[in-house]
């Protein structure tokens, strides 16, 4: 699978869904993750086949309890924006009223954080067990 080179640089792999692969984006102020669809050549949603569009949508909705169960959030945000990288990318953003971008977007927030190695690699466990068991 080709992953634009922007989006691994920026995120951590975690596993595989049935569509899409799962990624930890590395910006610590928000859990945060990826789910990119492991085919070439997407940009738009539309651009999956039908049936690719509803396993998109089970991929989206599975990952996103998971973010909900795990970081028990206000709002779960979900984008798909693709401005700066156009492969098609779905954001799921645990969000907060506490947070410091709240109730704006997390994009240009001027808030981003840096994952330890060690809390890097504990999340993406963490994450990884539980979208595994959901």
């Amino acid at each position: 699978m080709f992953t634009d080179p922007r989006l691994e640089a920026d995120s951590t792999y975690i596993t595989d869904l049935d569509l899409c692969q799962v990624r930890l984006n590395h910006n610590a102020a928000f859990p945060w993750i990826l789910l990119i669809p492991r085919q070439p050549d997407l940009v738009e949603i539309i651009d999956l086949s039908a049936r690719d569009q509803q396993v998109l949508m089970q991929d989206i909705v599975r990952a996103s309890k998971v973010m909900k169960q795990l970081f028990n959030p206000t709002k779960i945000n979900v984008a798909s924006l693709g401005n700066v990288v156009p492969q098609l990318h779905v954001h799921i953003i645990a969000r907060y009223q506490s947070d410091s971008a709240w109730p704006g977007p997390v994009w240009n927030s001027g808030r981003q954080d840096v994952y330890d190695p060690s809390l890097l690699r504990m999340r993406v466990d963490l994450i990884s067990q539980e979208i595994l068991n959901f």
